[in-house]
């Protein structure tokens, strides 16, 4: 008997806290927000992208489902207020690289990302119930976070680009994955050829240098990523990018 009024207790008083205005508060300040489970993308990932990280965008665009619901669970959990730093970079590189993907196979067969009219600029993207451009998840929150790190997690769907990993990022690994993604860029001698005396580098490190005086500057941040002790008057020399598909064949 006192179980069972326990029970009935603590039934009426969560059926409070539900219809409450408590409950519309932390609601609309973002505190019962659920935070997006990556899982499905990683199945997406694990599918159809090689370890070399291209993608069979072939039989993707035949059964695009799975990646279809995943950016629907992404669009209906948007990043919310109370989130962590971590929540929200694995939360929009993840975003950022399934939408890639998806523009894609809207768009295939097609032989480079820069054959689609308005690839970045255009509002393709749903996030709640704002539709916003892969450029705005890129300028205008990722690179605002000041992780330089994000242009080796971020893919464009080229091959100078940096890999597509298939695996998801999650927020409980992020910092180890956003190292481990850092290295292995700068190490793939495809996309940079590092010495103690030239650097011959990936014009991602051109176009986004200013990205990297947080990190004391561009020799100083390859230095620490890179097993080669870097001279100070190293000369920088930034490689032709090559847009055709990161296309697995």
């Amino acid at each position: 008997m006192i179980l069972a009024a326990f029970l009935a207790g603590l039934f009426w008083s969560l059926l409070f806290i539900a219809n409450s205005p408590a409950k519309t508060e932390m609601l609309q300040s973002g505190e019962l927000q659920p935070k997006p489970n990556h899982l499905l993308w990683e199945q997406v990932l694990i599918k159809y992208v090689d370890d070399n990280g291209n993608v069979n965008y072939k039989e993707l665009a035949s059964e695009p489902g799975p990646l279809l619901g995943y950016l629907d669970h992404m669009s209906e959990n948007p990043p919310a207020p109370t989130w962590t730093r971590a929540d929200s970079l694995a939360y929009y590189i993840n975003l950022y690289n399934a939408a890639t993907v998806k523009l894609i196979i809207d768009n295939y067969p097609v032989e480079s990302i820069k054959d689609i009219k308005n690839p970045w600029l255009k509002k393709r993207v749903l996030i709640g119930d704002k539709k916003v451009s892969l450029a705005h998840i890129e300028y205008k929150v990722l690179r605002k976070m000041d992780e330089p790190r994000i242009h080796f997690a971020i893919n464009c769907a080229s091959f100078s680009c940096p890999k597509l990993i298939n695996t998801a990022y999650t927020a409980d690994e992020i910092e180890e994955q956003l190292a481990s993604v850092t290295k292995d860029f700068i190490a793939d001698t495809t996309r940079n050829k590092v010495s103690s005396n030239t650097l011959e580098l990936s014009k991602i490190f051109q176009w986004y240098k200013g990205d990297f005086k947080s990190r004391g500057g561009l020799r100083i941040f390859i230095n620490e990523n890179s097993p080669v002790d870097i001279e100070k008057d190293a000369e920088n020399i930034f490689l032709k990018y090559d847009w055709s598909l990161n296309e697995a064949r």
